[in-house]
Formats: structure tokens, C-alpha cells, sequence
């Protein structure tokens, strides 16, 4: 895949973080030609659900929407809790939102735009237990493999990474 030359793609995260949804969607950044960047309101690492480890490049109390080109934001059920409760995420969520910048969201991942305010008016997927959290914020939920709606990607599950994956590089290309 080639596409994101030159562009700077934001992944939002803390401990908990499902594996491969930090790791397959890193890669196709990589392989596409884009630079990923770690954004956590941890130091230090990071550690998934299943022990993948990785640095964090930046505290997100020093990250700037305007750095990034693209956020992906990777599911797990308690990073997506502990994240959404972090106000400098949720910030720099909102702003790179607001900014008009595209996002892509997997299974869990998508629970930091409801407390952005981000999903009003939206045709989104997710794991199905943030069905009712998502409606609630205003999003059209359906049960998709990867749905793409103007500036969001987004996707239920590990099984649906490479539609994300694919989605998220067209998306982040364009």
C-alpha cells in the first residue's frame, strides 16, 4: 500500500488496548508510507490486553491536532474506558475533529467521540455493546465490517482489520 507519504497519523491509547488493534493498523500506516505517532496520557509504554508493549512518542497533555494529518483510535475495552476519561485525549480527539481531519475508530475505540461529541449525525459501526452509547450520541449505528462516513472509518472487531486497514489508508489518503 502506498498513499500516506509524508503524513503524521495520531494512535490514542493507554493499557488494555486490544493487540492487533494498535498493531495491524501501525503497520498499514508503515507500509503506506506514514508515520505513526504513540499519543498516551501514560510514560514510558504502553501494554495491551495480551502483552504487546510498545514507547509512547508523546504525552497527549503535549500533543497537537495540528501535528497530525489522521487519528486511529484502538479498541480494548479498558483503554477505551481509562482514554475517554483522560480530558487531554478527549481534546485532542475533538480538535482533530474539528479541524476536519479524518479518524478511524476499532470495536472499543469508538467510545472517546461520544464524550468528543464527534458522532452526531454519523452512519458508524462498532462492537455491538457501544450500540446504545453511540445512538445515544447522536450516531447511526449499523452492524458492518467497516463503515466510512465522510471524515470516520470504523470497524466492530480484530476479524474486520483488513477492510479497516484498507479503509483507513484510502481515507487518510485522500
Amino acid at each position: 500500500m502506498a498513499g500516506l507519504e509524508g503524513k503524521n497519523v495520531a494512535f490514542v491509547l493507554t493499557d488494555g488496548f486490544e493487540d492487533s488493534e494498535l498493531t495491524s493498523p501501525w503497520q498499514a500506516v508503515v507500509d503506506a508510507g506514514g508515520t505513526p505517532h504513540l499519543i498516551s496520557p501514560k510514560d514510558g509504554e504502553v501494554e495491551g490486553k495480551k502483552g504487546h508493549t510498545q514507547a509512547i512518542d508523546v504525552p497527549v497533555a503535549d500533543a497537537s491536532a495540528e501535528d497530525y494529518d489522521a487519528l486511529v483510535l484502538p479498541g480494548g475495552t479498558a483503554n477505551a474506558d481509562k482514554i475517554r476519561m483522560d480530558d487531554h485525549a478527549v481534546a485532542l480527539t475533538r480538535a482533530i475533529v474539528d479541524a476536519g481531519k479524518p479518524v478511524a475508530a476499532i470495536c472499543h475505540g469508538a467510545w472517546i467521540l461520544t464524550d468528543a461529541d464527534a458522532v452526531r449525525g454519523r452512519r458508524m459501526t462498532s462492537y455491538p455493546s457501544l450500540r446504545t452509547d453511540l445512538r445515544n450520541a447522536g450516531a447511526d449505528w449499523v452492524d458492518e465490517e467497516v463503515v466510512v462516513d465522510e471524515w470516520l472509518v470504523s470497524s466492530r472487531t480484530p476479524a474486520d482489520l483488513p477492510a479497516f486497514n484498507r479503509e483507513l489508508v484510502r481515507r487518510f489518503s485522500g
